[in-house]
Formats: structure tokens, sequence, C-alpha cells
């Protein structure tokens, strides 16, 4: 929202000292986000007068239509004679009204006036556009030709309005109020203390049966409609300048006499308004729900088709508006052919669900929507229809007709019950009964009570709701500068829960283990879900849409991190990084079998467990997932080594990682799903209260599904369930003791079928080691088909035995390495290679 500070200055008495500093300082410190202040005119220099064209000659011989004019600007020049200026502008003819900058007048941009010979002729000052004065657009992008009544020689910059101050104001959806000069004013007011003048406080005539017929509807969606009608219009007046200045400094492009007013009226009280050709009305104006498929002709030409959610304005033929967005091109005011005598001015109030919905349907934002959407006065459309009836009657030469139309929904003020010492309590500061009323009061609350404060919130301010609202109102005024800066004392017992505890380790061992967190957004599309291969009934394919997405592309909420993660590694892989390990933990979502409404917390006290407990059954279910994607070189190569390139057992092996940071044993073996590779896939396995639960899975991605998503050979991805990884692990991992007393360190090779798992051969060789086992390794794997026999091959693995009460003898080590071999023979068939 812009405001021009010298018609804010109309509606509060500031100081004349004051300046656009100094106001925006004020309203930041009420809450307002005051982004800049513009100044208009900074650094113009007379002088810049009223001229009168008297002769213009048509120059010859050049590439484009040259003019030289003779051009009577008074007694400015110093002597009274016409001034002399070339000008190749063709928008202004003998006997006009133009601005006339002369020499030694410095324009916008420090652009300096001076006599100069051009095109065979010496220019004596300039015939000036809005362009060139910094007036923004005015639609014409031509000389300023002005009504004929203003006399020769008079300053043309105070005329203009060319020096003032706009502040430019970024509203936030909940102040709707403030996208006016109204509500800027009245914030100005409170910041100052001073009274406002405020421009809505106008006599407005009661209803009667004789205004133009207004049919509502759909109450629920207008709950307040005045019409009122003007005749007697003259068709060629146009606006007065003090009215397209205040448009254009306010960011509008002055269009008509009539359009100019309803666009006046909207800046200054905040209420949108629509002026309609009487002549071009057939029958009664309706307020109804679109047919489906409907269609209508908006003021910008295009064809839109109608939602039966719409709102819209109707007359005998059908739809004549998009109601609170945009008006009908049928009922135009028509401002090529000057032909309009007679308007109906509507002044509404549409419920802001609706408008906002069907902007946002046929992406049209108006700036009558950006308003209903924010929240209008409801009160101030008499008031509107009265200043837009007013000013038509003065600048059109219009009667206003006596007829008189308002429909009212009934409807009751809000009122809000809140304890004299909220505010204190939320502000932590002592403000006090008395603070807290006048504060109240001023924003324009009726309040009464003691102890307990009744409010009545004002019609304009829709977004007061709750007693926090209040609150708020109450520590912005008296500035949020002035609180204390405190630190909050936490109590006891409220610390991280275990669950936030595990997502912390398993985010610093990924990254300790050397891979890059890379958030993505929780959106899918369902057809990553055939990308990956999954099977028709596959449970990820349950997903929870979005009722309204940001993406029609991606409407669903994930239910597995892989398609945001390998998007993220096809884009920086794509960009030249080509050794890549990337992680990801965050919530996926499985829509309940049984759908609940949502109860609507309370926010003056904390929830109990019971609503807490009755939000979340009606939520999605939210496990919370942690992933990995791997490409390219994992180890590099240089002086040091060769390097190696990541491959399935990499993945396998961050699942362990995430594992050993929960304090749980991770089940790993062969499996098969959606988009890995048959035969380089781990299932991935835990046991929760002696049950085991298949967690996620592990390995190489199958090369199709590399294809079809355009990534690189070989990439490895892991995923699983932290939540039920937490649930499967002993609490918070404990510091392992440490021995004093040395390790005994045996290798054993054995050779086994090609066909057994590794990890059954480790497990028995875990089992039958019993307690003296510190750990084991797998170093080396061997398949030499001459050496071991056709389908063999050997693990050879290191095992470390200690004692924590003494030193081990050799025997000792030797009988648990025994007994390790001895159960991996029986349950794997394996021997020893000799």
């Amino acid at each position: 929202m812009r405001v021009p500070l010298s018609w804010l200055r109309e509606y509060v008495d500031l100081p004349a000292t004051e300046t656009g500093r100094d106001v925006q300082a004020k309203l930041i410190s009420v809450g307002l986000e005051v982004e800049t202040v513009e100044q208009l005119g900074d650094g113009i220099k007379g002088p810049l007068v009223v001229g009168k064209v008297l002769t213009i000659e048509e120059l010859e011989g050049f590439k484009k239509p040259i003019r030289f004019c003779t051009v009577d600007v008074g007694q400015a020049n110093g002597t009274g004679e016409p001034q002399e200026i070339v000008c190749g502008a063709r928008n202004f003819a003998v006997g006009d009204k133009v601005v006339v900058v002369l020499p030694g007048a410095v324009l916008p941009g420090d652009f300096a006036i001076a006599a100069r010979k051009t095109y065979g002729k010496t220019s004596h000052g300039m015939i000036c556009s809005g362009d060139e004065l910094g007036m923004g657009d005015d639609g014409s992008h031509g000389i300023i030709v002005l009504p004929p009544e203003h006399e020769v020689g008079t300053d043309a910059i105070e005329l203009l309005q060319l020096v003032d101050e706009v502040l430019d104001i970024a509203v936030t959806p909940d102040r709707g109020y403030a996208l006016s000069i109204r509500g800027v004013a009245r914030e100005t007011a409170i910041a100052y203390g001073l009274p406002l003048s405020d421009p809505a406080l106008l006599d407005v005539p009661g209803p009667n049966a004789f205004g133009y017929p207004v049919r509502v509807a759909d109450p629920m969606g207008c709950d307040r409609f005045t019409a009122r009608t003007v005749t007697g219009l003259d068709p060629e007046a146009r606006s007065p300048l003090w009215l397209t200045r205040r448009l254009q400094k306010a960011g509008m492009r002055p269009i008509s006499l009539a359009v100019d007013i309803t666009n006046y009226v909207m800046l200054e009280l905040g209420q949108p308004l629509h002026a309609y050709d009487r002549s071009r009305v057939q029958g009664p104006i309706g307020v109804r729900r679109a047919e489906q498929g409907e269609k209508l002709v908006t003021l910008d030409g295009v064809t839109r088709t109608l939602d039966a959610e719409d709102l819209v304005i109707t007359d005998d033929r059908g739809p004549i508006g998009l109601a609170g967005v945009m008006g009908g091109a049928n009922t135009e005011i028509d401002d090529t052919e000057n032909t309009t005598t007679e308007v109906v001015v509507e002044a509404a109030h549409f419920d802001a669900l609706s408008i906002s919905r069907t902007a946002r349907r046929h992406k049209l934002a108006s700036e009558a929507s950006k308003r209903f959407e924010r929240g209008v006065d409801p009160q101030a459309a008499s008031a509107a229809a009265q200043r837009t009836v007013d000013l038509l009657v003065l600048l059109a030469g219009g009667t206003a007709d006596a007829g008189v139309t308002e429909v009212i929904a009934p409807s009751a003020p809000h009122t809000i019950t809140i304890p004299a010492d909220h505010p204190d309590k939320v502000a932590g500061v002592d403000y006090g009964r008395e603070t807290v009323v006048r504060r109240l009061q001023q924003v324009g609350c009726d309040v009464y009570g003691q102890d307990e404060l009744i409010v009545t919130v004002p019609s304009w301010r829709p977004d007061l709701t709750d007693p926090n609202d209040l609150a708020e109102e109450v520590i912005r005024l008296e500035g949020y500068e002035n609180l204390p800066s405190t630190l909050p004392k936490p109590p006891a017992g409220r610390g991280l829960t275990d669950r936030q505890r595990l997502h912390r380790r398993v985010g610093r061992a990924l990254a300790g283990a050397g891979y890059v967190e890379a958030p993505n957004y929780p959106f899918v599309g369902e057809h990553v879900f055939d990308q990956f291969g999954l099977a028709a009934d596959d449970p990820n394919r349950k997903v929870v849409k979005l009722v309204n997405p940001l993406s029609d592309e991606e409407p669903a909420l994930r239910t597995t991190l892989l398609p945001g993660l390998l998007g993220a590694l096809r884009r920086n892989d794509g960009r030249g990084s080509h050794d890549l390990a990337l992680f990801e933990t965050g919530l996926v979502f499985h829509p309940r079998e049984e759908l609940k409404i949502a109860v609507r917390l309370p926010v003056d006290r904390r929830p109990t467990d019971e609503e807490i407990a009755s939000l979340t059954e009606a939520l999605p279910l939210q496990p919370r997932h942690a992933a990995v994607v791997l490409t390219g070189a994992r180890e590099q190569a240089g002086w040091w080594g060769k390097g190696r390139p990541s491959d399935w057992a990499d993945a396998v092996e961050s699942a362990r990682v995430l594992a050993r940071e929960a304090g749980t044993e991770l089940i790993v073996r062969g499996g098969q799903y959606g988009p890995w590779h048959p035969g380089r896939c781990a299932e991935l396995a835990v046991v929760v209260e002696g049950v085991e639960q298949v967690i996620g899975y592990a390995g190489e991605l199958h090369p199709g599904v590399l294809k079809t998503l355009g990534l690189p050979a070989r990439t490895s991805a892991m995923e699983l369930d932290l939540d039920v990884l937490e649930l499967a692990s002993a609490g918070v991992p404990k510091g392992p003791k440490i021995s004093t007393f040395p390790v005994a360190t045996q290798d054993v090779a054995l050779v086994v079928d090609a066909s057994v798992p590794h990890t059954d051969v480790e497990a028995a060789l875990r089992d039958g080691a019993g307690e003296l086992l510190e750990s084991i390794r797998l170093f080396d794997v061997y398949d030499n088909a001459a050496q071991l026999g056709e389908g063999k091959k050997s693990l050879a693995y290191a095992l470390r035995f200690r004692a924590a009460d003494r030193t081990l003898t050799v025997d000792e080590a030797s009988a648990a390495r025994d007994a390790a071999v001895a159960l991996a023979a029986e349950r794997t068939g394996a021997v020893l290679r000799g």
C-alpha cells in the first residue's frame, strides 16, 4: 500500500516538521512494515509553469516529425514574450494548456534544462510529459495537456503536486484495514496520540423502497450489498488533477472519471466499489453462485469459464461480474465513446474465503480481491457508496437518485472475554488495567468490566478473534522495543524427547560419515511410484492428497524420502558434481483408515493430553525416516591410493551406522523391493519386543529405474524407519567400558558355498565365540574356483578377544576361536581353509 504523506495529513494533523522518515519510524513502532519512503520530486527545481500553445510549425526533412512551437508562459520567463520550444510530441494542439520547463530548471534525475540548438532551431526549454516529471503512468504516454481553466504562468510544481513523500507499506494478511488511507491514518493517530478525522463519518440516508432492485441469493457469500444511482452525469467530464495525482502516487493509473472515483474511494476507505453503466444493466442486480460452466467476459477482455463455487453478480442476462474480483465487460463504463450518463454504484461485503479462492482459481488478482480476502469493514459499505455519490455529483455534475438499496444479513458483533491482566502475563510486563483498556479503545474496541474484560472488536478488525490477539494489540502499541530481554526459565523434565535425540544423533553420524544433508519439499506426484516399480497394492501408493497443492504435478505428501533425494542428486550431477553422498531425515505421511475432523486447540491455555491425542488421531500417520543416496567415488584417488567408487555395500553400511547410534542390532539379509536391483538389495530388520520387523532396504538401484529417472549408473540408496529403529533400541547408548588388558586377535578363513550370505556366517561366529569376543570384521572375500572348487568362496574374518578382568592366554583365545568355527560349520557348512 502506497500512502502519500500529503493525503495522510488530511486525516491526522501531523506537526509540520514531521517528515516521511519520522512517520515511518512511528508506524514501524506500532507494527506496520513500512519498507521505504519515496521522495517524489526530490531535486526538482523551477521555473516549471503552465503555458499556452500559440503556434505550431511542422519542421520537414528529419527522420521523425518535429514541431517548432511558441508558448505563452506569462511573466515566468521575465519578458512576457512567447517562448520558442522544439518538441517531437504530437498529442497537443494550438490553444492547449501544457506544462513548460524553462532554462535554469532541474528535472528529476538531476536533468538540468538549458537553451540549446536542435533541428536547426533554438529550443528555450521543454514541453513536459508525465514521465519526464516523475508523475508515474497516466495512460497517455505523451505531453501533459492541462484543463483550460488553469492560468498561464501558474507554478506547475505546486499545481501538479510534484513534491511529496510516499510511504510504501507491506501489509500483512492479518491487517487488511491498512490497505486504505483510513486504516493507516488510524494507526498514525494512535502512534502520535492525535485525533483521527475519520473519512467514513458521513451522513448516509437510510434504505428505502426506491433504490435499484437487488436480490442476494447467497447471504453467506454476500452479507451486505448497497446500491446507489447517480443520473445526469456529464460524459465529457474528466478527473481533476488532484484526483489523478493521488491515484498516481498511490500506484494506480487514471482511467475515466467514474472509475477513478471508485478507485479513489477504495484507497481512501478500503471498501472496493464497482460502477455499472445503468443503461447496460438489464433487470435487477443479483448475487448468487455461478452455474458450473457459465461464461463471463471480464473487464480485461478474457472469457472465463466459471466454477460452481464462484460468487457472481448477475442481471437478467446472467453473470455481469465476478463478485469482489472484477466486473464484466457487458456493463462496463465506456470511456472511449463518452456515452455513460447514469451509473449504479455497488458497495458490497463478500466472504473473504470465497473471494480468495475465486481469485486464485482464475489467476485473477485485483485490488478489490486483495482487500476482500484480507478482510474489509462491512460497516463501511454505506459510507463508501455515499462518498462515491458525492464525488460523482461534485465532479461530473450528476444528480443523486433518492433511492437507496441496502441488503443486509443479520449478524452480531464479535465479543471476546479476556482477563484484564492477560496482556501482562503474555508480555511479562505490568501494564495494568487502565493501559490495557486505553489501548484496546484506541484500536476501536468497546471495553466493559473490571477484572474480566468484555471486549467488542470493531468491524474493521476481523483478525481479532482470541484473547491473545487483543494482548498483541496492547503489546505492539505499548512498543515491542519496551519489552524487557529476559531469558525464559524452562521447567525441569521438558528437554528433548528420545525421538528428538535419536534424530540429532543420526544426523551427526551421517554427516560424520561423509554425507551431506539435503532437505527436500515433502510433495510428490503419484507417477513416481510407477517409476520406482512399486506393486499396485503397495502401501506406499496410498497417499495423502492436498486440497490446494503448490503444484498440480505434485499434489500428494510423500510416503518415501527417495524421490526428493534422488531429484537433488540428479540436479547436482547435471551441474557437474558427480561424486555425491546425500542424506535426509524427515517425516513421511500415510493416510489413516478412518478419517476424523481435527479439533481446534485452545490458545489461552496449554492443551490437555486428551485434546492433543484427539488432534493426533485426525492427522495422517507421520513416521520419521532416514535415507541416503550415493553415486560416483566414495573414496577419492590421489597419491595415497587409487580410491574406489561407492557401491551397494556403502548403502548397507549407512544403515549400520544408524543402528549403532540407536544402540540396537540390525539384521541384514538379502531382499527385494521396488526400485532396488535384484541380488544387490539388502532387507533391513530389527527385533521389537521379540517380534522381527522390516524397517527398510539398502543397496544398488535398478538400472531401469536409474534410466527412467535420469540418474548415474550404479547409484545406491538406503531408507529405513527411524521410529521403529528407536523402538528396538535400548535407549540412549552407553559408552563401553575400556579394558586395561590387551586384546588377542585370531584370524580365520572359512570356505562356504557361494550362496551362503556373509551375515549368516558372521552371526554363527559371533554366537560361537561367546562373551570373550569383542569384535568381528570381514576383511577378505576370495572366490578362485581352481583352488576352492566350483561354487565356493572364502571369507576371512578378524576376531578380537578380550577379557575385562585378566589377560587372555593363547589357549583361551584359541578355544574361543575353535568354538566359533565349530558353530559356523554346524550352521553354514563352513570349512577352515587349509
